[in-house]
């Protein structure tokens, strides 16, 4: 059964994978969907991460795809209790750009509750800052779906540093609910903005961190070793600013430690990741039984000081 771990300042209890759900409705249909969604219930997993904009891109319009499907799937199952659901409000969509104003936000929770046919919400992120709503309607939107019971917490994804400073002080000024989780864009190729812009406030704030795009964007997986291989997916053409010395450099040291273990590179990656502090779970979706294996992996495997040493010289 997969370790799980509580989240500081909640009552929410996590297992260390949080399964991406940007691919239900775009890569997997509805019944490859429920098939992955049951494999990682059944190996002892508990938490989804989806967006109410997932996946507009392959659809055109405002997406709701992935929270329709894991809807269907929670009403299915007759689970809704054992998991642990993230969402996300404020992203752009083909029809909409970034918004994180009060009536936004009042709208679209109700919009994606009906989706996931439930009547709340565990983790609920500010998805896409825009910038210009004052933090403190926005807190004051969360606060008031958060009374309404709509949402358990909230947490915050593509915010500044700044305003996520601000918004703190906001809450606390006006006895708001406050962030309790970041997710970052954070991988063994993404590094520098994390750890100088955004560490020290997730250690100030106590946040727990669910980083995402873990793999960057299946690079750290090996696949992608050349120009040629990123015809590969449909995803290949977002790793080409990784093939260069530094790619290269990290590609080498995963694929010596993967070896070392007898596992992955992608293993070894998200390894990484969860030895680092204040990491909940990394983010990583999966349209396979073979790279949802992958990913429990990780949770088993545990990296010694040499392989960390290793990784953080070839990553720097």
């Amino acid at each position: 059964m997969a370790t799980k771990i509580k989240l500081d300042n909640t009552d929410l209890e996590v297992a260390r994978i949080n399964l991406g759900g940007n691919v239900f409705g775009w890569t997997l249909d509805e019944e490859k969907s429920f098939e992955i969604l049951d494999a990682f219930v059944d190996a002892g997993f508990n938490f989804i991460d989806t967006a109410d904009i997932y996946s507009h891109w392959a659809h055109g319009g405002t997406g709701g795809q992935s929270e329709n499907i894991i809807g269907k799937w929670l009403k299915a199952r007759n689970n809704r209790d054992k998991i642990v659901i993230a969402t996300k409000v404020g992203g752009a969509s083909g029809t909409h750009g970034a918004d994180t104003t009060k009536q936004h936000i009042l709208k679209t929770v109700d919009e994606s509750l009906q989706r996931l046919q439930t009547d709340y919400i565990d983790l609920y992120y500010t998805h896409f800052d825009d910038e210009k709503t004052p933090v403190e309607e926005t807190l004051s939107a969360y606060d008031e779906i958060v009374k309404a019971g709509k949402v358990r917490y909230i947490a915050a994804s593509n915010v500044s540093p700044k305003r996520l400073v601000e918004s703190f002080e906001a809450s606390e000024k006006n006895n708001f609910v406050k962030y309790v989780a970041l997710q970052p864009h954070y991988n063994l190729l993404e590094r520098t903005n994390y750890e100088t812009e955004y560490l020290p406030l997730v250690e100030k704030y106590g946040l727990t961190v669910f980083p995402y795009w873990s793999l960057a964007a299946g690079f750290l997986s090996g696949k992608y070793r050349s120009e040629a291989d990123l015809r590969k997916s449909v995803r290949g053409g977002g790793v080409a600013k990784y093939l260069n010395e530094k790619g290269f450099a990290v590609l080498n040291a995963l694929d010596k430690i993967s070896a070392k273990h007898n596992t992955t590179q992608a293993t070894v990656a998200l390894a990484w990741l969860l030895a680092q502090p204040r990491i909940g779970a990394p983010i990583a979706s999966a349209t396979s039984q073979s790279q949802l294996a992958t990913l429990f992996a990780a949770t088993e495997l545990n990296l010694d000081a040499e392989d960390l040493t290793l990784l953080n010289e070839a990553s720097k």
